[in-house]
Formats: C-alpha cells, structure tokens, sequence
C-alpha cells in the first residue's frame, strides 16, 4: 500500500467512524467532495493544508492521524 492509499483509508476510517457521507466531510471542511473521494480512494496527492482541513473536520489533528501502526515502517 503506498502512501496516499494509506492516507485515503485512514481518512475512510475516520469518517465512517464519525458516520458522516463524503458530502457531509465536503461541508464541514470545505474541501470538494469529488477531491475528498479520490483521496479516499487513494488517486490523490493531498496537500497539507487539505489534509489539515479534512483532519480537522474529523475533529482530530495531524499528530494523531499520522500515529497509527500503518504509517509507521
């Protein structure tokens, strides 16, 4: 799995966790939803900043979305 398939499932994770549609993520964190779905998917290359957007309307922060065993080598 490379790094943006592991982004896109964690960003996944999170927002099935919190029971909330791409549409919704799109909402809240102002970022396209067509982006937010590649992403997910892992078709995209995510910039920190839109990253930073979706984590934190996931109510979370970078620091905790990246400490997970699959980020890790």
């Amino acid at each position: 799995m490379n790094i943006k398939e592991k982004i896109g499932d964690k960003v996944k994770v999170l927002r099935l966790e919190k029971d909330i549609t791409i549409e919704y993520l799109a909402n809240i964190s102002d970022v396209d939803r067509n982006y937010i779905s590649d992403i997910e998917k892992g078709k995209r290359n995510v910039s920190v900043e839109i990253l930073e957007k979706i984590v934190v309307a996931l109510e979370t922060d970078l620091a905790t979305f990246f400490n997970d065993k699959k980020f890790k080598r």
